[in-house]
């Protein structure tokens, strides 16, 4: 059911989280499947919900620092991000403190935390710790590995009868999952990128900030195969989309590419040419690309900027098919 968010349904779906409901929260990132990370059957239905396996952990989402630090204990590096970025589309993730809740950290010892910026999720999240919550476990409310929603309407195209109460929020305004940085061993880390770059959080550290290494702790979205539509997805350099369509014969192939293909397709939309606006238009597009039941999706490679690196690791994730 998808309701308006007005005082009296952000009231009801605080109140539905702290009784163990789910409920589907928007976020400027994704629309969130949410539960209060406190309780272990409500984090477990979460994950019976999504399909996603017990390990991969989940972000907790808190309203300010200051619940934040009742989840984790915080550095000096957590706190520059924290006054740089929060609320925003990043996530931290900071040593658990002994006495917090683990049923959403995949048995770790650290803890994913974020707090958005998205006025909906703001006033719920303060609601929710306003009558005795602590923080609210939300991953993307779709089925595991699928395409993230980023409309109300996804959340309920692909839950189906699972889906639970949604507060509409309108579409998503950054369109991909938050920054994740790794700041429980010691030094900065980044795990995922996001709308939040390498360049800003060296800026707000005053230090380097590392790649993925093996000792990572597992993090939300950093499975090789992720954000998967149903029909195939090819990555591809513009020079060699038309080829690839000639090799693909009688095959019906929806494409979403910058100029259009000189090949006859199934169906072309045009990719937007600002970063920004490619990332919002992501996984909406990929979900209409879908919608058509082509046999492959052709997606022209974002260019290599620093500000498309988001764009580039889900269209990676989507288009890998290792098993």
């Amino acid at each position: 059911m998808i309701e308006a968010p007005t005082d009296a349904a952000i009231d009801r779906a605080a109140r539905a989280l702290l009784a163990g409901e789910l409920v589907a929260i928007p976020t400027e990132t994704v629309y969130g499947l949410g539960a209060d990370a406190a309780q272990r059957d409500a984090v477990a239905r979460i994950y019976a919900v999504k399909g996603r396996p017990a390990g991969h952990p989940l972000i907790v989402h808190v309203p300010d620092a200051a619940t934040g630090r009742r989840w984790a204990r915080f550095d000096v590096r957590a706190e520059r991000l924290v006054a740089a970025f929060w609320p925003g589309p990043l996530t931290l993730i900071l040593p658990r403190r002994d006495d917090a809740p683990a049923w959403a950290c995949g048995g770790q010892d650290s803890v994913g935390l974020r707090c958005p910026s998205h006025p909906v999720a703001h006033a719920l999240l303060l609601r929710f710790v306003a009558l005795g919550g602590l923080g609210v476990a939300a991953p993307s409310a779709n089925r595991f590995g699928r395409v993230s929603p980023t409309r109300a309407a996804h959340v309920v195209d692909d839950l189906g009868e699972d889906a639970p109460l949604v507060l509409d929020g309108g579409p998503s305004e950054v369109g991909v999952e938050s920054t994740i940085v790794d700041l429980s061993r010691g030094r900065p880390v980044l795990l995922r990128p996001g709308r939040i770059g390498r360049d800003a959080l060296e800026a707000a550290l005053g230090e380097p900030v590392a790649g993925r290494d093996a000792d990572a702790p597992r993090a939300s979205g950093t499975l090789a195969a992720h954000y998967q539509p149903h029909t195939p997805v090819e990555l591809l350099a513009r020079e060699a989309l038309d080829a690839r369509i000639d090799a693909l014969g009688a095959a019906r192939v929806a494409v979403w590419s910058a100029t259009r293909p000189a090949r006859p397709v199934a169906a072309w939309l045009e990719a937007p040419r600002d970063a920004a606006a490619y990332e919002a238009a992501l996984y909406d597009t990929l979900r209409r690309l879908d919608a058509l039941r082509a046999d492959r999706i052709l997606v022209e490679a974002p260019p290599p900027d620093a500000d498309r690196d988001a764009a580039r690791d889900r269209l990676a994730r989507a288009a890998h098919r290792g098993g």
